[in-house]
């Protein structure tokens, strides 16, 4: 893996990042184009991808491909290839756009949006100036938060019913090899408010039992997320708890659904600003794909030491 590290397992310097937007991908059958944003190092080869998956929130162009650069930032500049879609729920293509193009519900043209990346990989490096023949296809892994989390969960492996038809839905693929689920949400049943099972009924039946891929699970331990769920914060885990190893859980203490700020950089929604958490998020994230890509990679191993030394840690780590 062309990538700037230390032996030790640490990262490197910064590698200067080229950034291009929109990489639009034609989408007959969808209600609009695909619209993507590229971000990769300058130089180097080999690149593995991880396919970024924006959340749901008030801002109105943060759920898109604008959104979410402190984390993109660092891992496209410590030897990633970041691939970032609009889905059809962002707020940046007006209102109700997931429910055209013949209904197909957001929770699942999300998915299909990724899919469609992977299937069109020659298209997206063709679009890229420097990108042809710098990709690694067998080291693929998807990431996102809060909504973006529960995309990230489907292709890992998790299931839910589809409420429409009752049929069980199983999107996971293959070609992913590893996953970060960031203030994902949790199970369904009654651990569900009144409103999500209004609004979102897709979450009742959320079944994390047979999502086997490797993942590393983020929760901050102050996440209530109220509106959604009765359990507090300790939904946020269980993609962890419920889901079968290998897994880790990294839980940020004093964290709130934003995580300090992962979804951009001086954003005023977010409730538990704090910038030295964030870039901690996206180096201990890194050193997770690092390591589940290439499990010579020392990476996580020296990150999950240093985070058990610290004084003041940000938060601990659970491996399973």
């Amino acid at each position: 893996m062309s990538e700037p590290t230390t032996s030790a397992g640490l990262p490197g310097s910064p590698r200067p990042v080229l950034s291009v937007s929109p990489v639009v991908l034609a989408a007959p059958d969808r209600a609009v184009d695909l619209q993507l944003r590229v971000s990769v190092p300058v130089t180097g080869s080999g690149l593995p991808v991880v396919l970024l998956s924006h959340g749901l929130g008030f801002s109105h162009h943060l759920s898109s491909l604008h959104g979410y650069a402190p984390l993109a930032d660092f891992w496209a500049a410590h030897g990633f290839a970041v691939i970032q879609p609009t889905h059809l729920d962002s707020r940046t293509l007006g209102p109700d756009r997931g429910n055209e193009a013949g209904g197909v519900p957001h929770w699942r043209s999300r998915a299909e949006d990724m899919r469609r990346v992977l299937d069109r990989l020659d298209e997206v490096e063709a679009a890229v100036p420097r990108l042809a023949g710098r990709l690694d296809r067998d080291k693929v892994a998807v990431a996102g938060h809060s909504m973006g989390g529960h995309t990230a969960g489907l292709l890992l492996g998790a299931r839910l019913t589809d409420p429409d038809d009752g049929a069980e839905v199983d999107l996971a693929d293959p070609r992913i090899k590893a996953g970060v689920m960031l203030a994902a949400p949790g199970r369904g049943g009654d651990a569900l408010t009144a409103f999500t099972v209004e609004h979102y009924p897709f979450f009742l039946t959320t079944d994390f039992s047979r999502m086997t891929t490797p993942a590393l699970v983020v929760a901050g331990d102050r996440d209530d997320s109220a509106f959604l769920t009765v359990r507090g914060p300790d939904w946020h885990t269980d993609p962890y708890t419920l889901a079968p190893g290998p897994k880790s859980l990294l839980t940020l203490s004093d964290a709130e659904h934003g995580l300090g700020g992962v979804s951009g950089y001086d954003v005023a929604e977010t409730t538990d600003e704090d910038p030295a958490l964030v870039a901690a998020v996206a180096r201990l994230t890194w050193a997770y794909l690092r390591s589940a890509l290439d499990p010579g990679d020392p990476a996580w191993r020296t990150a999950s030491g240093q985070l058990a030394a610290d004084a003041r840690p940000v938060g601990r780590i659970a491996s399973k």
